[in-house]
């Protein structure tokens, strides 16, 4: 036990310097430290043999039991196996190396491996692990959707790969597992993940493995899930193995294979991929502050670009599980026979709307019109735009229509390669009775938990649900005022498209949330479906009446009209007061509710009046821009910054839930004093300046979409204490208001701030 405490000690202060020891000028991908967070994983936060929204996740397993605490586990001493699909609600196809003495039937039922942490290299495509029981030093890499293995053997050692095909892998029960030789070198299997309480359907992951050596023995139990083939003994040449997915036949998982990994080329696998990241984490470049610091950068930008996966095949082959029954779907595809776009498993957008909506809307266009076409095609086949799909299914994770924000931001921008026509059509229908905004998390069956009918009727969703109880999160007064929220940004692209009824219509609803804000107490408040006061009442009781929050918390939600709640508490002055005094209580714990998601409903965390590990209130810093305080804008962001979005270890790095780059995105956003309050999502919407902690970074734009080059930030006389924006110009013209309208910033040009330690 000491030992480990030492050995955890000396990586802490050793590791967040390692790349610039290394180097001069280390590239982004050598700055991206992977084990942030790692002892508080969950099933699909954990990432090493990957590339950006790559179907294959490549990564060993400490704990294979459950969606949350586990996978990949810091703080575990024991690998359980190397899994492919680290994603929303689905994993699959776990394999293991090893090694016998006698006879590998022994293994069958015992083949876990501790593993020597001093020997494990990790880095973005890449993963090197060793096996103590079998002496057996592992690396791992991976295309979009084929993983590659190596495995060095001790020489004369007999050398077989297991294959863990029932059973409990993460998030899901594997089921009907097969696996059968095609020829000496491949074989051919299917694992299907069972139905969980939030993806409602099957779903079966094809693959097929192909091996540098002949299979000497194959070697299975009928009482045992798992399958073992036999190499010989070692001669000291690796053996390696690639695994290729298809979640729609095992035709295509070969595709794939042929396609992406023709050749056995461990090392230019490892360079490809790292070059894939290194083209993206480069769009931004910073300098200034410390090393930990611009190493946590990265690191949160890298976040921000994984977790949500691919599901098609290199044809635009993709599993449809949205109806009725399942089919295999098909993307449009260009002359070459290539899908114009990426489909995609992904978790909720629900805070979306404060993170990757606006760094890749601003950062990666490409990529949000991916995801646009995408939750598009969607709606083709089951007639909704989803919220977070997982592997075909809608899973309704979550509350609302949390995808509106995201489309009508980025038609706001520019960014319009999408059907628009179809996007309002789909969009439109989810804030109607029978869409999105009827159900509650996870509501497969039925459509009666969200209640937007007496959202509609009433003017607010009332708690508890007058309906009865249909899935998760119903509670009224957060669903009304994300109803309210998202009402008003589907008005904005009424407007801009001309659709007056709707616009008048939707903008009316968006001032709903009104209807809770209670006078005497002074917060947003539940209603019962009779009009009466939720009682007794408590803002800091978390999650009566608010989603994933506390009423303190929830208040603040709405993004859309900060002016007219500041009115309804006497006004900006008063309103700035007390979200400070909230702030200032909320600093003593760190801003955070613990460090994990999971800590929330700790007595002490559950009345935190602003928590930064979870979505709900994550964008109350930049509240104080439109209550003419600026200064406090600056000031808490940094604070926030500094303890909630520092550190660099294995213990802490987002204190709550990430959800898929959610987090990463607010960081990334923050760092470079950037913010957008609601998403984007007016017209020409504006950039709201927080306090940048680099002196100086630099965005490269993408020519496709944007006129400008690059976006450069300088931020002078920067230090740990000097918060505040003194002066402010852009391309030498001085900024008037919070800040600088897209259609201006995207031109190129440089944002100069010059930073104090006091306000003016």
């Amino acid at each position: 036990m000491i030992k480990n405490i030492f050995r955890l000690f000396a990586l802490l202060l050793v590791l967040p310097s390692m790349a610039f020891q290394a180097k001069k000028d280390p590239k982004p991908v050598d700055q991206v430290y992977p084990l942030l967070d790692a002892a508080n994983s969950r099933w699909f936060y954990f990432s090493a043999a990957t590339r950006p929204f790559g179907m294959v996740n490549l990564s060993p397993d400490h704990t294979i039991d459950g969606a949350w605490g586990s996978g990949y586990r810091y703080n575990e001493d024991t690998v359980k196996g190397f899994s492919h699909i680290h994603a929303w609600q689905m994993s699959g196809v776990s394999v293991m190396p090893v090694s016998f003495s006698k006879t590998p039937e022994e293994l069958l039922e015992d083949y876990y491996s501790a593993y020597d942490r001093d020997k494990e290299v990790i880095k973005p495509g890449y993963h090197k692990v060793y096996l103590n029981r079998y002496d057996i030093t592992a690396e791992l890499t991976a295309t979009h959707r084929v993983g590659l293995h190596k495995y060095n053997f001790s020489k004369g050692s007999n050398q077989a790969v297991l294959f863990h095909l029932d059973g409990v892998l993460g998030p899901s029960k594997m089921i009907d597992g097969s696996l059968k030789q095609l020829s000496p070198y491949i074989l051919e299997g299917q694992v299907t993940n069972s139905p969980t309480s939030r993806r409602p359907n099957t779903l079966t992951v094809y693959f097929q493995v192909e091996f540098d050596q002949p299979i000497e023995n194959w070697v299975d139990n009928n009482q045992s899930p798992h399958k073992i083939v036999t190499f010989g003994e070692s001669k000291g040449q690796p053996l390696q193995m690639k695994v290729a997915l298809s979640y729609t036949s095992a035709e295509n998982a070969a595709l794939n294979m042929a396609e992406e990994l023709p050749h056995w080329n461990f090392d230019k696998v490892v360079k490809e991929t790292q070059d894939t990241w290194n083209e993206l984490l480069g769009r931004i470049e910073i300098e200034g502050n410390t090393e930990t610091q611009q190493r946590r950068f990265y690191t949160d930008l890298w976040k921000a670009l994984q977790g949500r996966r691919t599901i098609n095949d290199v044809n635009g082959a993709y599993p449809d599980n949205t109806g009725d029954t399942f089919r295999i779907g098909q993307l449009p595809v260009n002359d070459q026979g290539k899908p114009l776009f990426r489909h995609f498993n992904s978790d909720s957008f629900w805070g979306a709307q404060w993170t990757i909506s606006v760094l890749w809307g601003l950062v990666y266009p490409e990529i949000a019109e991916e995801f646009a076409n995408s939750f598009l095609q969607y709606y083709k086949d089951g007639g909704l735009i989803p919220r977070g799909p997982s592997g075909g299914n809608y899973t309704y994770v979550m509350t609302g229509a949390s995808s509106t924000p995201f489309f009508v931001g980025l038609y706001q921008k520019g960014i319009r390669g999408f059907d628009v026509d179809l996007a309002y059509e789909g969009l439109r229908k989810n804030h109607l009775s029978g869409g999105m905004m009827s159900r509650s998390g996870y509501e497969h069956k039925t459509d009666k938990g969200g209640n937007v009918e007496d959202y509609i009727s009433k003017g607010y969703v009332p708690y508890p649900n007058p309906r009865g109880r249909f899935g998760g999160h119903e509670q009224g007064a957060g669903q009304t005022l994300e109803y309210s929220y998202q009402d008003w940004t589907l008005a904005q692209l009424a407007l801009a498209l001309g659709k007056k009824e709707d616009a008048e219509n939707f903008l009316a609803r968006s001032a709903n949330y009104k209807n809770l804000y209670d006078e005497q107490t002074g917060w947003i408040r539940p209603k019962d479906v009779d009009g009466n006061w939720f009682s007794p009442f408590d803002p800091y009781n978390y999650a009566k009446g608010y989603v994933e929050a506390n009423g303190a918390q929830f208040t603040w939600f709405v993004p859309h009209d900060i002016a007219g709640l500041a009115t309804l508490m006497g006004g900006k002055e008063k309103a700035a007061a007390r979200l400070n005094e909230q702030f200032e209580e909320a600093e003593k714990l760190g801003f955070t509710s613990g460090t994990s998601h999971s800590l929330e409903t700790h007595p002490e965390y559950r009345r935190i009046p602003i928590n930064y590990g979870n979505q709900p209130s994550m964008q109350t810093a930049y509240i104080f821009n439109y209550l003419d305080r600026p200064d406090l804008t600056q000031y808490w962001s940094r604070k926030v910054l500094d303890k909630a979005f520092s550190g660099l270890s294995p213990e802490s790095g987002f204190n709550g839930d990430e959800d898929q780059g959610l987090m990463g995105s607010l960081s990334v956003l923050m760092k470079l004093g950037l913010f957008q309050m609601n998403a984007g999502t007016e017209e020409n919407p504006i950039y709201e300046l927080g306090s940048p902690i680099f002196n100086k970074a630099v965005i490269h734009l993408n020519p496709k979409y944007y006129s400008g080059k690059s976006i450069t930030i300088l931020a002078e006389n920067n230090g740990p204490k000097n918060y505040f924006i003194s002066k402010k110009t852009f391309n030498g013209k001085p900024i008037k208001d919070i800040g600088i309208r897209h259609g201006d910033l995207t031109k190129g040009g440089i944002l100069k701030l010059q930073m104090s330690s006091k306000s003016k």
